[in-house]
């Protein structure tokens, strides 16, 4: 046998685990950049699609330096691992643990040993690495076309190292509330009420948009749109299925129940437009897909196949409501400027997708993939209704932690770079900001008048220099 598959490695676990893994990159890369580049108007699509780009590449570099093991290595503190390299060969082709997951009984004997799956430490940093950087971009959702880039670039890996490891240690890797018992199976408390309020609570120190932006923000391609909406959703095959750490029947149930509370959540959001205003919107089936894929996430390997229906009702109704309605009624959501209603989509909906864990997750699935035995939701009988209370336990102390430590890292940054672009940017778009556009023609009003300051200007301003490569003499 090759010294390069040792008796411990399962080259169908390794193999299913790589393919997840890529699948869940792709739902970034290129995935979230299209959809950010095209479901932004015009002149922000190259700064939103970048944003998303730089923040793979930045937690990419992260990960392995410090993040990882602060995620998943050995025990500093209930919620956090040491911080240390995942980059030496030792570490990387010996088989899989994450060393804080043993789950023992109050007596200290050994309920369940920690998690060691039949494949390389390798394969799971680079798994989880995907998880983390797609959180942050989604996080980033919430702040497009208005924080200055360089900012962003200095948030990043501040929010992966004080926030998203805090998250995964507590709920994945051995922390408190995984050793109490809070169901998180693939990331609806980890990655989404996570970035949905840090997005929120970041918003709100950046500020808004410019008032025009704010007024009209069209997408500026629609099918492209869709295309990034349905690497996501296929993505998510991925997202769900590989965290059994192993190609079994548990993956199965994940995948399968992700769909159908996708489709699901879909069809509900779009049934809801066309009541209430009369036609089905595009962007607004995509809004569905996002929630029903969220809300499905924090269950997809512990409920039966009529749960996953539900809880598609659910994730495709109450953040259409929070969204359509409740937003537009509260003075507090209305002055925060989330760009793309980050909040709705990932807070709510992974809020409602953990509570729903607490009720439907059923015993026979949850003793497949729990390490605390005799787990089950509320719908199960005892000790289903204290699930249901760790769950909102769980979610708070996600959304409180985010919002502080978000709050932190924004103060923090503000004392050197500016949060937000200046006015000029804000008024001109990618070409003031990165010195590029997204497409070779003037869609957003821009007009050449020699009498004009400059030469060139917008409807927006009326002393704008040449964009980038044009000269004044055309």
């Amino acid at each position: 046998m090759s010294a390069a598959a040792p008796d411990w490695l399962n080259k169908g676990d390794n193999s299913w685990q790589l393919i997840c893994a890529t699948l869940v990159g792709l739902q970034s890369i290129p995935g979230l950049v299209i959809l950010y580049g095209s479901i932004v108007k015009k002149k922000w699509a190259v700064n939103s699609a970048f944003m998303a780009l730089y923040a793979f590449a930045a937690v990419w570099i992260c990960w392995v330096s410090w993040a990882y093991n602060m995620s998943f290595g050995d025990q500093l503190f209930p919620i956090w691992g040491k911080a240390k390299p995942a980059l030496g060969q030792k570490f990387l082709i010996k088989q899989a643990q994450l060393p804080a997951t043993e789950h023992d009984y109050h007596n200290g004997t050994v309920e369940t040993p920690m998690a060691s799956p039949f494949f390389p430490m390798a394969s799971m940093v680079y798994f989880h690495c995907v998880f983390a950087a797609i959180s942050v971009i989604l996080l980033g959702g919430s702040l497009l076309a208005r924080m200055n880039i360089l900012a962003w670039m200095a948030f990043v890996p501040l929010w992966l190292t004080f926030s998203y490891t805090v998250g995964a240690f507590s709920l994945w890797g051995g922390g408190f509330l995984f050793q109490w018992g809070v169901m998180d199976y693939a990331g609806g408390y980890v990655i989404h009420v996570s970035a949905g309020f840090a997005g929120l609570t970041a918003a709100y120190w950046v500020g808004p948009r410019a008032a025009k932006d704010r007024e009209r923000f069209p997408p500026n391609n629609v099918l492209l749109t869709l295309t990034g909406a349905g690497l996501l959703w296929m993505g998510w095959t991925g997202f769900n299925g590989g965290d059994p750490f192993a190609a079994n029947a548990v993956a199965s149930m994940a995948v399968l129940n992700t769909h159908i509370c996708t489709a699901m959540s879909i069809l509900v959001w779009t049934c809801l437009d066309v009541i209430f205003f009369g036609k089905p919107s595009v962007i607004g089936a995509v809004q569905g897909m996002i929630t029903g894929l969220v809300c499905i996430t924090p269950a997809a390997g512990l409920v039966q196949g009529w749960a996953a229906i539900a809880m598609g009702v659910l994730a495709g109704s109450i953040p259409w409501f929070t969204m359509m309605v409740v937003h537009k009624r509260s003075k507090l959501l209305q002055n925060i400027d989330d760009t793309l209603g980050v909040f709705h989509t990932h807070a709510v909906a992974g809020f409602v997708g953990g509570l729903s864990t607490g009720l439907f997750a059923e015993p026979t699935l949850c003793s497949l993939f729990l390490p605390v035995t005799n787990s089950r939701g509320g719908f199960y009988g005892n000790p289903g209704g204290v699930q249901f209370l760790k769950q909102i336990v769980g979610a708070l102390f996600i959304a409180g932690w985010n919002i502080a430590v978000t709050t932190i890292i924004c103060l923090a940054i503000k004392f050197v770079i500016p949060l937000r672009m200046p006015e000029e940017q804000l008024l001109i778009g990618d070409d003031a900001v990165h010195g590029e556009e997204a497409y070779a023609l003037w869609g957003d009003g821009e007009k050449y008048d020699s009498t004009k300051h400059g030469g060139w200007y917008s409807d927006d301003t009326q002393h704008h220099q040449a964009p980038s490569g044009v000269t004044q003499d055309v």
